[in-house]
Formats: structure tokens, C-alpha cells, sequence
């Protein structure tokens, strides 16, 4: 944020030199975000950023210790790292980027080294349960877009650790449109600990002379004849199948106009009747799937273009003639109606009116009035590539999508996003195109005009949209709605959501006290953030209070638990008491090894937070979590098992199979409620199964109801092994005759604990062990997936004098 010498610049020991400009709104916000746990309310464009800026300064040089920034896209951590390094005098190698683009290993390295780390959350909360990074002497974290940190986002998980870990925690959260009411924005400051809310509007005279009118003009589109053909056709075809979903009792209505809220209840009560293995269920679930396609195909023509619902049809043409194809897929596009409609949308020659508006509202603000820079925002990325080529003809257009790659659409990779906005922000293009990849927090710069290819339903998009213009001179915000179509559906939510947003926002304003209060209340108090995990596992043992006692349950006697309590170990040992095995304040603890690809789960997550348990992630070769060198676990829900038994890539028994063969104690969980239920498959086949398994196998079948009762569970069996049968845990297991190539992999794989991957990738290159072991540095990073600092570390282990440890 380059200022020139007047107005005056912030200065600060861990501040470039007159390079901020001195604004007293952030000023004041950064005050009170050093004293508390702060959320930061600022409209887009005004420097939320810089009020963490300022915050994470004042703290490293009054407490010390490392700044973490986490951002929920990869483009938004790099453009923070950018501006961190601009900013702060501190050396650029201490200011780190970590994304999935960084391995693990690296990442565990560079953190040591770091001062400030600019992060995705995934990674972030990755490397907590995996214990391969320690919130303990981060001493500032910042949520940017905190909105987000509702449900199992990755945000909440990482707040409570923070709470519970570190030793001097500072928490601020920042948005532009934190919620949509007072409830949302209580929800935010309870999941990530938040006791303050600051919240500065435009209204505000510190703010004001920093803003610029951005008034929103709706145009009115009407769409042509033509156009409403093919949506007719489309509708009469939906109404057709509602009526069938109607006969099944499901449907209330066959008016294709269906709120997304009566779908949804649709599809509820078309799952009970599946959980009843009712027919009727499947088919009318496949009946639903085609009533959804084809409101997306109707959503297209009439708010997209005659273009996007074209290149809809292909896809799902293409999707009927695959081998796996759905019979949805299949009665849509051979229906006669829907193939009328395609063969309209595919003969339509005209230009559609929201293009020819388009390029008006363009010609206006580049040609007439001397603009530079215009953004155009769509929802549907058939639209936005479609639209890029036609703008093209008469602008400098490019368009600006998401990473994934979709059916006749390629993705944008990082590098490739990073170049476009540099290209924009330099003036190299006039026209950027955007899906809704651009909207959260990217420093796109100041625009002439910002326009809506169609409104949004949503207060917090509007909003971050609208922020791209009216920063430094008066910009201009135009909607395109086509009438008597969704488009005028959403433009009434959006405006009343925006209303209330911007209502609730005055409100907050005048009720800090009130709401600090409600925190209290609500809240659960950031102590218990610290003790939280030694209570629940504590279990009720003697010592905390009411309830202690061993082995009874409200007075009441347990039979059996005594004479287990008592029951020779497996290693000849016994236990004095029912145990819940968890390690005691002097033991080294328990370790669970969780495959990576559970993260889909929150059991790795859950046990992370308990005091005496550590996670190590990794990619396992068998099982999905490895409890001892002898017990492996493979978890399945019971619509996997059941899908395992059937078909899949590996069936349960080649699994089982490959476990029994590192690991004496196989384990398998069957997750949840419903097991012979599942299918259309006999419950004898099932019980069939399961006696293979163990009698075959040797498995031990375990049932649990849930993610929560397979937690319990884990930590119950992995504190058995380890803390009471003395067991080391294994990823290679304890028995079976290795072959030589799995030998050789089990050698370097131990190397720094590398693991197997890296492992194959060495010997692939080098050929033999022996190779790998008297390899160079610069030598090993000739290797997939070996890096400096994974490099450095095999060469220590390696190359440096052993030296007996004290034990």
C-alpha cells in the first residue's frame, strides 16, 4: 500500500518506514484488537488486513513469539504473505506461505523457523492433528473472512486449540458482512473465542473520507421469445415429474418453481423410505436427481445465457452415454421435450440480451467515459468462459476461475490465478471476468465497474462484490436481472438480507456491552478450552469430585467390570481398577497413527485435542488407524462395509487380508445404525461376512453407533496396548516375512521417518539402499517429492555420530 509523503505514514519499530498511511479508524481498531480477543467489522476495501497488520506488529515486539494469518484460499494467503513481506521489517525468509503445495515434512521444518505464517486452514488443522506444528508460542492469530467459522470448518477446530494451547493467546477475527443476524454473528465469536466487537462502517466520519458513493443500479432485462421456449419446454417436463414424486406422497405441489427448501424436504422423506427399503424410495430419488438437473438447466436459460445451458445439455449427454451412467441421466436427455429444448438452444443464433448489455455498460465506462478497469461477476463458469470469448472481440478480456478442473473446463492453477490479478492490477487487461473465486478479500484493484451478471442471494457476496469499487473515486455497481425470472427471486432476498446485515451492523455498534455480555453467557469460558480435555477423559475416577467411584455407575454395581478390572493383561500384567487407560501425568503418552484420508472424519481431530494422546498422520499401506505394533484398525461405516462386500476397488477381505499379514490384531469398526438394512442384500449374507472375517481372518468385528463411539473406543483399545501391555506402535507392524523390495523400503522409509512414499521414490531413483545412503544432499533432491529440508534431514540421520541417549 504504497502512500505518497503527505498524508503522514504509521510508524513502528516492525513497520517499513513511511509506507502506511496513517488512517486513525484502523488506528483505533488495531488498539482495541491488541488489548482482546477482537472481531474486526470493516467494508471491503478499507484495510482489515492492515488493522492485522498493525496488531501482529505490536505484538511481536512486546511479547514476541510467531504470528499465524489464516486465509481460506490459496490466492488470498499468497497476496497476505505479499503485503506482510511489503510491510513488516522483518526478514522475508521468516515470513512463510504454507498450502498443500508445501509437503509436510517442509512445513514442520519452516514453522520452526518462522516468525509470521500466512495459511490455509485445512493445512494448518492437518498439522495440529498430526502434531507436526505447536500453537504454543504463537502469540497473534488472525481468522481473515471469519464468516466462515460456522459448522466443521476447519477455522473452529484450529480456535480451540489455540485457546487450549497457547501460552500467551491473541485472537482477531476479520470480515466484511460477518452474518446475517445477530445470532450468526454470536455463533462466529463463540467458535473462535472472540470477547470484542468492533465494527466501523462508512457512516463513520473516520471512514467516510475514505469512501465513495457505490450505489447499485438494477437493469431490467427482458428476455426473448425464443428464450422463454425453451424454458417453458424445460418447466412442463419438471412439473411432469413432480407428479410422480407427488403419487409417492413426497410432493405437495407440481408448480416447477419449487422453493430449494421444499426440494430438500423431498429428498428427506425419500431417504426414509429408502431406510425402510421401500422401492419407492430409489425410484423416487432418481426421479428427484432428474428434477434437479433440469432446475439447473432452466436456472441457466434463464439467468446465464442460451450458451451456458448449451454447453449443460453436451455435458449431460456425454454423462448418459458412460458406462455408469444414471438413469436420470438417461431419461433427461432421451425425454422428447428436453431434446425439443436442446435442439432450440442449439439453433438460437441471436445475441442474448445480457450479453448485448453487457458489452453496452462496458463501452460506456471504457470508451465514453474514460474508465480503465471493469469486473464482471457470474455464477456459472459456463458463462464466464462463454463470455470472456464474446467481450473479447471488442475488449481486453480474461476470465478468473477456480482451481478445479470441471467436464470441458480447465481450472486455473495458483500461479496461473497470482499472474492474471498482476496482470489486471498493472493495467495489461480492462475486463476481468470472474466466478466467485474473486470475491472474498483478493486485493483486486480499484475499478470503474463492478457488474453483476445476475444478483446474489446472499448478503455476504453482494457485499464483498460491491467493495471492489467506490475505494478511491466513485465507482459504479450494476445488476442485470432478467424479468419474471429467478433472477427477480434473488434479487428481493439479496436486498433484504442486505438490509438487515447493514441493520445489524448499526446495531452492534451501540451494543458492545450487551454483547459482551451475551459472550459470557453463551460462551463456554476460554479456561475450559484448558481443561476441558483432562475432565471428559477423566472419566469419573476417583478424585474429581461427585460420581468418582470405580466400576459403578450412580451407586449402582457393574457386573463384571470388577472381575475385568482384575482379569490378567495380555501381557501377563494386571490392572488395580477399571482403567480408561489414559496416560498417567508422568507417562510419555499415547500415540495413534491416523491415515491422512481419514481427515474426512473428526475422530482424528477430536482425539488430537485430548490432553496424553498424540496423532501422527500418514499415508498407511493398510488400515486407517495403527493403535500398536500389532493392532491395526480399518473403520467403515456401514454403507461402506456393506459397498465393500459388493463391489469397490478393494474388497473388505483384501483388506483384512493385507492387515492380517503386518499385524497379529486386525480390528475392523462397523460405524453406525443400520447394517442389514443396507441394499438390497440378505442379512445372512452379512452375518456371513462377518464370521469370515473372523474366523477366516482372524479379525476382531467391533460395532459402533457413531464418529464419537469410535473415539472412545480407539483411545480405550490404544491406551490397552501402550499404557498397560507396554506396546510400541508400528506403521510397519510385527510380524509377517517381508519381501526384499519391501525390506529395502522398510529401511529408508525409517530414515527421519520419511515414510513409504518418499521411500519408493529414493530407491526408484537410486536403485539400491546403499545408493540412497551415501547420496549428497544435492543428490537427493533429484528424487519425487524430496525437498532441501527433507534432503538435510535424511543427511543428518545419516552422516551424524551416534550418541546413546540417557536412557
Amino acid at each position: 500500500m504504497a502512500v505518497p509523503d503527505d498524508p503522514p505514514a504509521i510508524e513502528h519499530p516492525l513497520l517499513e518506514s513511511n509506507f502506511l498511511e496513517r488512517r486513525l479508524y484502523q488506528l483505533k481498531l488495531a488498539g482495541t484488537a491488541a488489548n482482546d480477543h477482537t472481531l474486526v467489522c470493516l467494508p471491503t476495501g478499507l484495510g482489515k488486513t492492515t488493522v492485522s497488520l498493525l496488531v501482529t506488529a505490536r505484538r511481536l515486539e512486546e511479547v514476541g513469539g510467531k504470528s499465524l494469518m489464516l486465509a481460506p484460499t490459496k490466492p488470498l494467503v499468497a497476496q497476505h504473505a505479499d503485503f506482510y513481506r511489503e510491510a513488516l521489517a522483518i526478514p522475508d525468509e521468516e515470513i512463510v506461505v504454507f498450502t498443500g503445495d508445501v509437503s509436510p515434512d517442509d512445513r514442520a521444518a519452516l514453522w520452526e523457523e518462522s516468525t509470521v505464517i500466512m495459511a490455509t486452514p485445512q493445512v494448518i488443522e492437518n498439522d495440529l492433528v498430526g502434531s507436526r506444528v505447536s500453537l504454543a508460542g504463537v502469540t497473534h492469530i488472525t481468522f481473515d473472512e471469519c464468516h466462515r467459522a460456522t459448522g466443521d470448518y476447519a477455522y473452529n477446530y484450529i480456535a480451540e486449540r489455540y485457546h487450549a494451547d497457547a501460552s500467551q493467546p491473541l485472537v482477531t477475527g476479520m470480515s466484511a458482512s460477518p452474518g446475517g443476524d445477530e445470532e450468526a454473528i454470536l455463533e462466529v465469536c463463540e467458535n473462535l473465542g472472540l470477547r470484542e466487537v468492533e465494527v466501523m462502517t462508512e457512516e463513520d466520519a473516520d471512514v467516510a473520507e475514505f469512501t465513495h458513493d457505490t450505489d447499485v443500479e438494477w437493469e431490467r432485462i427482458d428476455l426473448p421469445e425464443e428464450v422463454l421456449e425453451i424454458r417453458d419446454g424445460l418447466n412442463e417436463v419438471i412439473s411432469d415429474r413432480l407428479e410422480k414424486l407427488k403419487e409417492l406422497g413426497v410432493a405437495r405441489s407440481t408448480q416447477p418453481d419449487q422453493s430449494q427448501k421444499d426440494l430438500n424436504r423431498m429428498r428427506a422423506e425419500l431417504q426414509k423410505l429408502i431406510n425402510n427399503d421401500q422401492s419407492e424410495g430409489y425410484k423416487g430419488m432418481s426421479v428427484h436427481a432428474e428434477v434437479m438437473k433440469l432446475r439447473q438447466a432452466v436456472t441457466l436459460v434463464e439467468t446465464q445465457s442460451v450458451e451456458a445451458v448449451r454447453r449443460y445439455f453436451e455435458r449431460q449427454r456425454n454423462q448418459a452415454r458412460t458406462s455408469g451412467a444414471s438413469k436420470a441421466s438417461q431419461r433427461l436427455v432421451s425425454d422428447p421435450r428436453v431434446r425439443e429444448a436442446m435442439r432450440k438452444a442449439e439453433s438460437f443464433d441471436q445475441l442474448h440480451p445480457k450479453y448485448r448489455k453487457t458489452r453496452m455498460l462496458l463501452a460506456e465506462t471504457l470508451g465514453l467515459e474514460g474508465g480503465e478497469r471493469v469486473i464482471v461477476f457470474t455464477e456459472s463458469r459456463d458463462t464466464a468462459e462463454a463470455l470472456t470469448e464474446f467481450l473479447n472481440t471488442s475488449f481486453d478480456a480474461k476470465r478468473f476461475v477456480g482451481q478445479g478442473d470441471r467436464e470441458g473446463s480447465d481450472g486455473m492453477t495458483q500461479n496461473q490465478q497470482q499472474e492474471v490479478l498482476d496482470q489486471f492490477r498493472a493495467g495489461e487487461f480492462e475486463v476481468l471476468v470472474s466466478t466467485s473465486v474473486a470475491e472474498e478479500g483478493l486485493d483486486v484493484p480499484e475499478v470503474d465497474l463492478v457488474l453483476f451478471y445476475e444478483p446474489v442471494p446472499t448478503a455476504i457476496r453482494s457485499i464483498q462484490r460491491k467493495g471492489r469499487t467506490g475505494r478511491q473515486s466513485e465507482g459504479r455497481v450494476v445488476v442485470l436481472m432478467a424479468e419474471d425470472t429467478r433472477d427477480e427471486a434473488y434479487f428481493w432476498i439479496s436486498r433484504r438480507r442486505e438490509k438487515e446485515m447493514e441493520s445489524e451492523l448499526r446495531e452492534l455498534k451501540g451494543m458492545a456491552e450487551d454483547l459482551e455480555s451475551e459472550l459470557d453467557d453463551a460462551q463456554q469460558s476460554l479456561e475450559t478450552y484448558t481443561t476441558g480435555a483432562k475432565v471428559e477423559s477423566n472419566g469419573g475416577k476417583p478424585g474429581d469430585g461427585e460420581g468418582g467411584s470405580s466400576g459403578s455407575e450412580g451407586g449402582r454395581e457393574q457386573p463384571g467390570l470388577q472381575k475385568f478390572a482384575g482379569a490378567e493383561a495380555a501381557d501377563g500384567e494386571t490392572t488395580e481398577e477399571v482403567e480408561t487407560h489414559e496416560p498417567s501425568a508422568d507417562g510419555d503418552g499415547i500415540e495413534i497413527v491416523a491415515d491422512q484420508r481419514e481427515m474426512d472424519a473428526t475422530i482424528a481431530r477430536e482425539l488430537s485435542k485430548r490432553e496424553g494422546i498424540e496423532i501422527r498422520l500418514e499415508t498407511l499401506d493398510v488400515g486407517d488407524y495403527v493403535l500398536s505394533d500389532r493392532v491395526v484398525v480399518e473403520r467403515k461405516s456401514v454403507a461402506d462395509f456393506v459397498d465393500s462386500l459388493v463391489g469397490g476397488e478393494r474388497s473388505i477381505f483384501e483388506q483384512v487380508g493385507a492387515m492380517s499379514r503386518g499385524y497379529s490384531r486386525p480390528i475392523v469398526i462397523v460405524e453406525g445404525e443400520g447394517l442389514y438394512e443396507q441394499r438390497d442384500i440378505h442379512p445372512n449374507a452379512i452375518r456371513g461376512a462377518l464370521s469370515s472375517l473372523a474366523v477366516d481372518f482372524g479379525a476382531s468385528v467391533l460395532r459402533t453407533e457413531s464418529e464419537a463411539d469410535t473415539t472412545e473406543l480407539l483411545a480405550v483399545i490404544a491406551g490397552r496396548e501402550q499404557d498397560v501391555s507396554s506396546r510400541e506402535v508400528s506403521v510397519h507392524g510385527e510380524k509377517g516375512a517381508k519381501t526384499l523390495s519391501e525390506q529395502q523400503e522398510y529401511v529408508v522409509s525409517a530414515i527421519a521417518e520419511i515414510g513409504p512414499v518418499t521411500a519408493r521414490s529414493l530407491l526408484s531413483e537410486f536403485g539400491d539402499v546403499e545408493s540412497v545412503m551415501i547420496a549428497s544432499e544435492e543428490e537427493l533432491q533429484e528424487a519425487d517429492g524430496v525437498g532441501q529440508v527433507t534432503a538435510e534431514r535424511i543427511r543428518e540421520v545419516i552422516g551424524s555420530a551416534y550418541t546413546p541417549s540417557a536412557n
